[in-house]
């Protein structure tokens, strides 16, 4: 027999082997995110297209090049093009925002080569490799599936790999195993179904894909029992979009399926024979498939209203990625011509970002923002052609029912990706478009379609060979990735190395990944650690940080610290304000408040918020010695803020710090001013009763707030006042009441601790010490500070244990600043003094008497330590 009518050569047999494997893998290698799965995506899409290649010229046929296989191919050459390195004339002409890098961040720095149009040079090599492996696939697959066999059995490796990764997530499910086959810890994923896939949102745009063609395959025409496993396989698929819990997902599953139904009645009115039979099947396959996603929803209720209640209004789907939109488009618009380069989003895309936000932004989530903002108006050029090349496949005759269910489920997963990026990873990418390649095949009747054909020779094998050669060259530079350039330099900084060291390889990171804020802000921490010393080539380095990433929080916290080295007080604090303004909570009272020193710095460092103000004046209250400071700056506060809705708050710390000062006059006034503001405010009535005692009238006080009790039981505040008046009072039983009542209303560890405290403070005046110094010890572990230390530093001096009274009383040195830490000192010294005239009189009753040390260890039993039991 002839070879060119065989019904498929083995080298087309090897390539559809290539192609299965390639479905099967890409998922599996952690839903195509595995940064190893580059070199075996170019190596079997290549050999692939190479032997499907040598099988059309073995069996005399024509390739065939559809439109679709354009974007590919030109997205491959704009790849290309933008890794050139371009004169400065020339680039500044392309991408005016490069040649502003190159020459504000690199030129300066010593790095003066020329530079390409991307910004991540590194990410665009790998995405020319991944282009040309997609490009090689679909080709690859298109020849192919001129065999029906062939066909169904690479549609079929997508249709099982979903069902399978379902029983996968299934069977973690139903072992309560939350990682990956119990080996694999997911960092920062928490998906409901634990597959490979570490995204929900991609596992359901694959399983959604997996389950149309599931559909189609079932619906073919055909003896049931082959039917049978398609449509299980299907059904499971369509389960794992539900259990998924992707709202997206499930959403454009749906779609899918509907369009599909729409598809099929289409062909159903302009089909003939055999209509009626298709379509029943048709109608009992999608209403099996939706029994079983019944089924799943009602099992995964509880989560799918749970992520239902999460976008039940316009205005929360406004706010989610809905809302970003703008933002990204306007990143965009900065690349008019040809984009930031390819793959480099994630490196560049902080430059533009105009909100805080604590998540790194990878992806624009928006098929159309990404292709325009890494390819540019050529780009989005492509994609129009992608979706005419989609519409002209929709618009074929003789379209089989897998060819419809294939357009159905690849056109939900494209349109899922305007709120998603599946498609950016290979997973999806591939099975999208091995559905793709069998829709395109060549036809046998169809010789008035338009597709470039080649009858296969030396040159088109040539030209495979070559696409595989380069996609595999690019694989090298590729190697490079942005975490771990960043990952190495984190290394080298916490290892304690040299700022020299720090800085000579960070300058060859800075030369791969140009466009990283974060390498030159390590850079920055590692000069700034040196002190005044480095604190000039750490701002030099910092500001590149800022001008890559503006709202980067930790930048202008290294700035803060350089400038403060520098003397530049006010820029400082300036910097410290803007850290807590880009999304640092801790910044201000952690770092920022201990080192000012005066009001006008206070007034730099505080935002336009006065309920930050009033926690940084509470902050500064509950400092030692720095009373007169909070004064000055409630002043300044209150003046500042005056009409708006704080306003009352502060005027409430006046009170309170003038009660501390002991001007009560002034607290009376303050007062007023409270009650003016906020007369029906708990907080009003709390501070009325803290005047009154601190005027004397405790009795009063106390009757005020337990009223106030009746009227707000389980109020925290309210009962802690409560208590501590009763204590003062001298009624301790009503006190450890009042505390017993208010345990279930705690909610947080500072109010847990100060219930200890105050639990504490009750037993020592029942002379319980040793069960009161349990809890100041657990108090201290759970709000550390200064007073909480002395606190037990206090107790147990009173239990004779001075050593680890010295102790507690250095731990709480520790929360002082500097200048307020004299008077400690002086009490470490006391008891260390204290602890060792204990242990010489000891030594001396033991010198003295033989028998002191048998009776000694009778008498301390168990307590190995030789602590005094306690005194009642």
């Amino acid at each position: 027999m002839p070879r060119a009518s065989r019904s498929a050569s083995r080298f087309t047999l090897f390539a559809e082997a290539a192609l299965a494997a390639l479905v099967v893998v890409c998922p599996l290698a952690l839903g195509g995110a595995a940064g190893w799965l580059l070199g075996p995506l170019v190596l079997l899409s290549g050999a692939a297209a190479v032997l499907a290649a040598i099988g059309a010229k073995r069996q005399g046929q024509s390739l065939r090049v559809p439109l679709l296989a354009v974007p590919l191919a030109v997205g491959a050459g704009l790849c290309a093009v933008q890794l050139v390195p371009l004169p400065d004339g020339v680039l500044r002409l392309l991408s005016p925002e490069a040649a502003g890098l190159r020459e504000f961040a690199l030129v300066p720095l010593g790095l003066e080569r020329a530079r390409p149009v991307s910004l991540d040079p590194s990410a665009t090599w790998r995405e020319l490799a991944k282009h040309l492996a997609y490009l090689l696939a679909f080709l690859a697959t298109v020849q192919v599936s001129r065999s029906r066999g062939s066909r169904e059995r690479l549609l079929a490796a997508v249709v099982f790999t979903g069902a399978g990764l379902t029983v996968v997530g299934l069977g973690h499910a139903l072992l309560g195993v939350k990682s990956l086959f119990g080996l694999m810890h997911w960092m920062h994923a928490r998906p409901t179904l634990v597959t490979p896939f570490g995204n929900p949102n991609h596992l359901a745009g694959f399983l959604a894909l997996a389950s149309t063609l599931g559909v189609g395959l079932a619906l073919t025409r055909g003896p049931q029992s082959r039917a049978l496993p398609y449509a299980l396989a299907a059904g499971v698929s369509g389960l794992g979009v539900v259990l998924s819990l992707s709202r997206g997902g499930i959403a454009f599953f749906a779609f899918g399926q509907a369009l599909l139904a729409l598809f099929l009645l289409r062909k159903r009115h302009t089909s003939g024979e055999g209509a009626p039979p298709v379509w029943a099947r048709s109608a009992a396959a999608l209403l099996g498939l939706l029994g079983v996603l019944m089924v799943g929803a009602y099992t995964a209720a509880d989560g799918l209203w749970a992520e239902a209640r999460t976008a039940d209004s316009v205005e929360k789907l406004r706010q989610s990625k809905v809302a970003l939109w703008p933002m990204l488009a306007d990143a965009a618009r900065a690349f008019p011509m040809l984009g930031m380069g390819r793959g480099a989003f994630e490196a560049a895309f902080p430059r533009y970002q105009t909100e805080p936000n604590p998540n790194t932004f990878t992806h624009p989530e928006n098929a159309v923002l990404q292709v325009a903002a890494e390819l540019g108006a050529l780009g989005l050029v492509l994609l129009a052609v992608a979706v005419w090349g989609f519409l002209r496949l929709l618009r074929r005759e003789g379209l089989e029912t897998v060819d419809l269910a294939a357009l159905a489920g690849v056109a939900a997963l494209a349109l899922h990706d305007l709120f998603d990026f599946s498609l950016e990873l290979p997973a999806c990418a591939v099975a999208a478009l091995v559905a793709l390649g069998v829709v395109a095949r060549p036809r046998e009747r169809a010789v008035e379609e338009k597709a470039w054909c080649a009858r296969p020779s030396g040159a088109v094998l040539g030209v495979g060979l070559a696409f595989t050669a380069v996609a595999l060259v690019a694989l090298v530079p590729g190697r490079h990735r942005l975490g771990d350039a960043e990952a190495e330099l984190v290394r080298l900084v916490t290892s304690g190395a040299s700022a020299q060291d720090v800085h000579a390889r960070g300058l060859a990171l800075v030369d791969r990944h140009p466009s990283d804020y974060l390498l030159y802000r390590l850079m920055a921490s590692a000069h700034a650690a040196r002190g005044r010393e480095g604190a000039g080539e750490a701002l030099a380095l910092v500001n590149r940080s800022l001008y890559l990433a503006p709202l980067d929080a930790s930048s202008h916290r290294v700035a803060a610290r350089a400038l403060l080295a520098l003397g530049r007080s006010a820029q400082g604090f300036l910097e410290y304000r803007l850290a807590h303004e880009a999304g640092d909570a801790t910044v201000l009272l952690g770092e920022a408040l201990p080192q000012a020193e005066t009001l006008a710095s206070l007034t730099v460092l505080t935002p336009r918020s006065p309920a930050t103000a009033v926690r940084l004046l509470d902050a500064l209250a509950n400092t030692p010695g720095r009373l007169a400071l909070a004064l000055d700056y409630s002043g300044w506060a209150r003046e500042y803020f005056a009409g708006q809705p704080e306003a009352a708050a502060l005027w409430a710390r006046e009170a309170r710090l003038r009660i501390l000062r002991g001007d009560l006059e002034t607290a009376e006034a303050a007062r007023a001013q409270v009650e003016r503001l906020a007369p029906d405010a708990l907080d009003t009535h709390l501070l009325r009763a803290e005047v009154l005692r601190a005027q004397g009238k405790r009795e009063e006080a106390l009757h005020a707030l337990e009223r106030l009790l009746a009227r707000f039981p389980g109020n925290v505040a309210l009962s802690f006042q409560l208590a501590a008046q009763q204590l003062d009072a001298g009624l301790t039983r009503r006190a450890k009441d009042t505390l017993q009542a208010l345990a279930p209303f705690i909610t947080d560890y500072a109010q847990r601790a100060r219930l200890l405290a105050m639990e504490a403070a009750c037993l020592e005046r029942e002379g319980l010490l040793s069960h009161a110094l349990e809890r100041r010890q657990t108090a201290a572990r759970l709000a550390p500070g200064a007073d909480a230390f002395f606190a037990v530093a206090r107790t147990q001096e009173a239990l004779r244990r001075y050593d680890a009274a010295a102790r507690s009383v250095h731990e709480g040195m520790r929360h002082l600043p500097a200048g307020a830490r004299a008077e400690a000192r002086a009490w470490v010294s006391r008891l260390e003094g204290a602890e060792r005239e204990r242990v010489d009189s000891r030594r001396k009753t033991l010198s003295e008497d033989p028998r002191a040390a048998e009776l000694e260890h009778l008498l301390r039993g168990p307590d190995v330590d030789g602590e005094a039991p306690d005194a009642h």
